[in-house]
């Protein structure tokens, strides 16, 4: 154990907060340190939480990446795409795919005799994964799969349009689709789901896909397109690179020309919005950061203001600027990491409140979540605790050159 350390924890553990001055400038550093990296702490799991939130529902339902006809990008009404079993297997085997998805979808009007609502209906198959939907549910359940083969008639609609169109579980509503001529079909209602987002709950019912398929008239091999789910969104842009070398410039049979765009390329609004939360935590670290380092800074003068007698004599005795340097920045570095401390607790303690009791509530209209939401980065936490207390230390070297000029002669006769 070198001196200077030993010097600083006694003084630390026996003398440091007896003072008039050093107590509340030890407590204001502490509390400074402590605060700026709670908030840290708090920020980034919000951030991290909404940003998973709203991706998992923007991505949960229309997937991470969609193959479909050219043409259905800058058309209303989808055009068909060839959906061969070679196709699918071979994009299932991509690395980084979890499933492959084929569905079709139609635009349509549910309408009741008090209203009516134009809708699309998305017709999915039986290893449609229906887990993020079951989430989703407010009203009624979804224990049976939906069906390539078969329509059994049940619909899937939004709690947006149950309350625009009077509609429950059990309700009978018509369908009416306008392709040359119109068709009409009687579906019920089995579930009503609510995501909270305006472009999923305002447009989108889901239904079998035998039913869509055949109001389509699509070939047997043809389908809307196909739903690509991958393991790691954080590898997107690779996997998206792999499927779209499987598709780009390709022909189906039909004369359609397949394309893969991602999840963020079909909602530009929604990540380009999400990205920009990344600046306001940048914003926000440097800012407690600051904070902290000012603290800290402030409280370190202090201690080295008051102790001038004890410096003073220090020196007389033989001991080096260098030394005394090295005591103060290790007193420093006992209150840094005492706030490091308090702060990790205060800050994960609030973020695990949040969590499991949903304290702060939010308008889902606005904010597409009930409350806010938390993910709390382990590493990321950790490493944020390393961050400022490094940075803190690193701070306080130029200060604590002003025991360079401390006298003994005259520091032993300041009062």
């Amino acid at each position: 154990m070198s001196l200077a350390w030993y010097v600083a924890k006694r003084l630390y553990s026996h003398g440091g907060g007896s003072r008039k001055v050093s107590r509340p400038a030890i407590l204001i550093a502490t509390w400074g340190v402590a605060l700026g990296l709670a908030v840290m702490v708090i920020s980034v799991a919000v951030v991290l939480g909404f940003k998973r939130g709203v991706r998992d529902k923007v991505t949960g339902m229309g997937s991470h990446i969609q193959v479909v006809n050219y043409e259905s990008l800058y058309s209303p009404e989808i055009s068909p795409i060839q959906m061969k079993d070679s196709l699918l297997e071979a994009l299932r085997a991509v690395q980084g795919v979890r499933s492959v998805r084929p569905f079709c979808q139609k635009t349509g009007m549910l309408k009741t005799d008090e209203a009516f609502q134009g809708v699309a209906f998305r017709g999915v198959e039986e290893n449609y994964d229906l887990s993020f939907l079951r989430s989703q549910l407010t009203e009624g359940e979804m224990d049976e799969p939906f069906h390539k083969d078969k329509n059994t008639n049940r619909l899937v609609v939004s709690s947006y349009m149950a309350d625009q169109l009077g509609l429950r579980v059990g309700s009978k509503v018509y369908a009416y689709f306008f392709s040359g001529e119109l068709r009409a079909r009687r579906f019920t209602v089995s579930a009503v789901y609510a995501t909270n987002m305006s472009e999923h709950d305002r447009n989108l019912v889901f239904c079998d896909y035998a039913a869509v398929h055949q109001l389509l008239g699509y070939e047997p091999d043809q389908a809307s397109g196909a739903e690509v789910e991958i393991n790691d969104f954080d590898s997107l842009e690779q996997v998206a690179a792999r499927v779209n070398a499987l598709t780009k410039h390709r022909m189906d049979d039909y004369g359609g020309y397949y394309t893969s765009p991602t999840i963020k390329e079909l909602f530009p609004n929604i990540f380009s919005w999400l990205d920009l939360l990344d600046l306001n935590v940048i914003v926000i670290l440097v800012l407690m950061t600051a904070v902290a380092c000012f603290t800290t800074v402030c409280g370190l003068l202090i201690l080295v203001l008051e102790r001038t007698q004890f410096i003073g004599v220090m020196k007389a005795l033989g001991a080096r600027n260098r030394q005394l340097r090295a005591v103060f920045i290790y007193y420093a570095l006992f209150i840094i990491v005492k706030g490091v401390i308090i702060g990790d607790v205060l800050g994960i303690a609030i973020c695990l409140l949040q969590k499991h009791f949903a304290l702060v509530r939010l308008d889902p209209s606005t904010y597409y979540v009930s409350s806010v939401p938390i993910l709390i980065n382990w590493s990321l936490t950790v490493a944020l605790s390393l961050g400022v207390l490094v940075v803190s230390v690193l701070v306080l070297v130029v200060p604590s050159y002003l025991v360079s000029n401390i006298q003994p002669a005259k520091s032993i006769r300041f009062e």
